[in-house]
């Protein structure tokens, strides 16, 4: 339902992905930048939240260049497994070596004792008593009444430690106001969500100040303050060249609701999030950026960049003029919030849309790759296919809303969101870093978007 793209209409583009899927974004918005290609309207969920936010000031070329967060080294640091998880990766990696070490120790002194005797038949000066030395010391070492003695207290001190660390983290995290029925609560309440996403959310904050602060050494300003800069930023120049308005959307997952926060032209702004809305349901899930939620852009894009149910959520404070009261919640991303986004840019008057994700289409039959064994990669192959079926559902149930839908996916991608260091490609024999899959991206914009439907072609890129 795509025709060739018309700049008069007004144009929305959707970035939809999680992780590693920002790299791809970023080659994307490279290309739409370098074609000049005329947006209206910059909306985002999950890691598209981030390149949403800097594209809507003009400002996507960070993501792109010596500085952007996608560069191998600062990407492998967005979604690290939690300290207590750590602590326990190490016992367990620990209490294995220990029960490997007699065997292990075992192994090599027999090694050398044939080494030694082989030499000794040789004629080489090797005296026999070292061999029989050697073999009567690992005798002693591993006889029946001491291997059973310090085995099982080494391996009991790993267990202590390995439990002492998932208790101090279950001590560290917030308490429910109200005890939580079930049997397993408490078993969760020790283990909890096993990665971290606060590196995440420090490169929101990182990235958005690398920007705002031009050529100044200032350091890093509070979350309320960089949300103010990075405000008035964006709503004293909209209108002007660069300039675009902002739609970004979070999971409310205390409530159970969709949050969409947005930055508008003024008819459009008024329309979707006027105070004079009666309906409280559109109350309760819209939200001005230029009111209550001023001071919360930082922390809503750091919660739109967390994983859900394997990361813990951000709390996000509301107003005390908003619906919810002054109350805070709990935000995660959704990939189905790509829908969500397609309806609130066809509400603002968007005529046309680019949907951009890094969720290849599905595969055809005898195309099955192999399973992930590692915890990574399993995880990420669950969010790749839930971003998919979510692109794909937005699309087929929301694209009737719009004159012309284009989509910018690649027909091949072995990297899933957690793969933030770079993912083994099985059909290639290669391995594939986020800076290629960036290129992968600004590659396929222009074979799949600006070549066939603007017309236009990289310069000798």
């Amino acid at each position: 339902m795509a025709d060739s793209y018309v700049p008069e209409r007004r144009t929305a583009l959707v970035l939809s992905g999680s992780g590693v899927d920002g790299a791809y974004h970023a080659g994307v918005l490279r290309a739409l930048h370098e074609s000049g290609i005329k947006i209206d309207i910059v909306a985002g969920r999950g890691v598209g939240a981030l390149g949403a936010a800097l594209y809507a000031v003009d400002g996507g070329v960070v993501l792109w260049d010596q500085r952007s967060p996608w560069i191998e080294a600062r990407s492998g640091r967005l979604y690290p497994l939690r300290w207590p998880f750590r602590v326990v990766r190490r016992a367990a990696q620990g209490a294995m070596g220990l029960l490997l070490l007699p065997v292990a120790v075992a192994a090599i002194f027999a090694v050398g004792y044939l080494l030694l005797l082989t030499l000794g038949s040789t004629g080489a000066p090797v005296s026999a008593t070292w061999a029989a030395s050697g073999l009567t010391w690992v005798a002693s070492w591993l006889r029946p009444d001491a291997l059973p003695t310090w085995v099982p207290r080494a391996l009991l001190l790993v267990v202590v430690a390995a439990a002492g660390a998932l208790l101090l983290g279950a001590l560290r995290e917030p308490r429910p106001v109200r005890r939580q029925p079930g049997r397993l609560g408490a078993l969760w309440a020790l283990m909890g969500q096993p990665l971290d996403a606060s590196g995440a959310r420090r490169t929101v904050a990182d990235t958005l100040w690398t920007l705002l602060r031009g050529g100044s050494t200032l350091g890093l300003p509070d979350a309320h303050d960089l949300s103010r800069r990075y405000l008035e930023l964006l709503g004293d120049n909209l209108g002007q060249p660069g300039i675009r308005e902002l739609l970004v959307a979070v999971h409310d997952v205390d409530v159970r609701r969709d949050h969409v926060f947005g930055l508008l032209a003024p008819p459009y702004q008024q329309a979707l999030f006027g105070a004079a809305m009666a309906a409280d349901s559109r109350r309760a899930e819209a939200h001005d950026l230029t009111a209550d939620a001023r001071q919360h852009v930082t922390t809503v894009l750091g919660a739109a960049m967390t994983l859900p149910s394997v990361c813990p959520p951000v709390p996000v404070p509301f107003g005390t003029t908003t619906f919810w009261q002054g109350e805070t919640h709990r935000m995660t991303d959704r990939p189905g919030l790509v829908s969500r986004l397609c309806e609130e840019a066809a509400a603002a008057g968007a005529a046309q849309v680019i949907v951009v994700t890094a969720a290849p289409e599905a595969d055809g039959p005898h195309r099955l790759r192999p399973l992930r064994r590692d915890y990574r990669g399993t995880v990420g192959e669950q969010l790749a296919a839930a971003e998919r079926i979510a692109v794909d559902d937005a699309i087929r149930y929301v694209g009737h809303r719009f004159q012309a839908v284009y989509q910018i996916r690649p027909t091949h991608n072995p990297c899933t969101p957690l793969d933030t260091q770079g993912a083994d490609d099985v059909q290639s024999d290669r391995r594939m870093t986020p800076d290629e899959l960036m290129q992968r991206g600004y590659e396929d914009t222009f074979r799949q978007f600006i070549g066939p439907m603007v017309g236009a072609s990289p310069d000798g890129e």
